[in-house]
């Protein structure tokens, strides 16, 4: 269980930066409310993110030891497959199967990540408070619900901040960048 809080309020911490800004009345925000909008934050900027980034740049990689920028999306989507078969508890249906050495295009590495969300989207919305601290089977161990998707955005999270700084070395500016940088218009 100290995992699972622990896990839990790293998310929820990263996520209040967002909710300050929404403006309006104050919310009360459930944790299965604050996992599903930290999952939603994060799917929003790594898949802007794969869209972004042109083709040719694709192939960079930082070091000879990195992973080139496609690798970033199948690294997650292979693992986000993973985690949200146990969620559902079904078989992974990318068992077996390595993306980042299968995939060569964009067009390839962007379908695959967003093939891993709509995946894991309907187990994500499905998690409530009432099911959050459930156990489920996720390899040999027994996990808590909340904490898989935690896990689940906060490895999406890393693979969006070091996509942030292969496109900054291309010139590029990250979509969340992008966002905060945009001008707003009076009562956001």
């Amino acid at each position: 269980m100290t995992r699972l809080a622990a896990c839990t309020s790293i998310v929820l911490l990263s996520a209040l930066p967002a909710f300050a800004q929404m403006g309006g009345p104050p919310q009360k925000v459930t944790l299965a409310q604050g996992l599903q909008r930290s999952y939603d934050g994060v799917k929003r900027n790594i898949t802007e993110m794969a869209e972004k980034m042109p083709e040719a740049d694709y192939s960079y990689k930082p070091h000879e030891s990195s992973r080139m920028f496609g690798q970033l999306f199948a690294h997650a989507a292979n693992s986000m497959y993973g985690s949200c078969a146990a969620l559902k508890g079904v078989a992974n249906p990318n068992q077996g199967k390595n993306l980042e050495e299968l995939l060569k295009s964009k067009a390839e590495f962007v379908k695959a990540l967003n093939d891993a969300y709509a995946f894991c989207d309907d187990a994500v919305k499905g998690l409530t408070d009432a099911n959050v601290a459930e156990l489920v089977k996720q390899g040999q161990n027994e996990v808590a619900r909340g904490s898989i998707v935690a896990n689940i955005t906060s490895h999406n999270n890393e693979m969006y901040g070091t996509g942030a700084a292969y496109m900054r070395a291309k010139g590029l500016v990250p979509p969340s960048t992008e966002r905060q940088q945009a001008p707003r218009r009076p009562g956001e």
